[in-house]
């Protein structure tokens, strides 16, 4: 029993040792330092323009058709109202031929918490 014991337990320290962390950094995503803004690689150009050429543009061209109250061809007309256009896609007002894809509304958030960059 006792050369078991000798195997056994620097065994069971050293992996008691391999689990634990002093720091809690590698365990919890680190909060950003941008004043609440994260960048996660959404940008207008390459993903925010593309769900607004498809699905907004026949009613929010310039200039505006089918009673849209406004423009949404430009980056600073998209961004100027990124707070309405998630609000009205994510309630399923906009656009009118039906309810975006999750994954677009999603992406237009993500686009928001980014500080929505070009």
């Amino acid at each position: 029993m006792k050369p078991s014991l000798k195997f056994i337990v620097p065994l069971l320290s050293l992996f008691i040792m391999s689990c634990s962390s002093d720091s809690e950094e590698d365990l919890i995503p680190s909060e950003d330092d941008g004043g609440g803004i994260v960048d996660n690689g959404v940008t207008y150009t390459a993903n925010i323009r593309p769900i607004i050429t498809n699905n907004c543009i026949v009613c929010h061209n310039s200039p505006p058709t089918n009673g849209a109250p406004f423009s949404l061809t430009s980056f600073n007309d998209v961004s100027s109202r990124a707070s309405r256009v998630f609000a009205r896609t994510n309630n399923g007002t906009m656009p009118p031929s039906g309810k975006l894809p999750q994954a677009n509304i999603d992406l237009i958030a993500d686009w928001i918490a980014g500080g929505a960059p070009e």
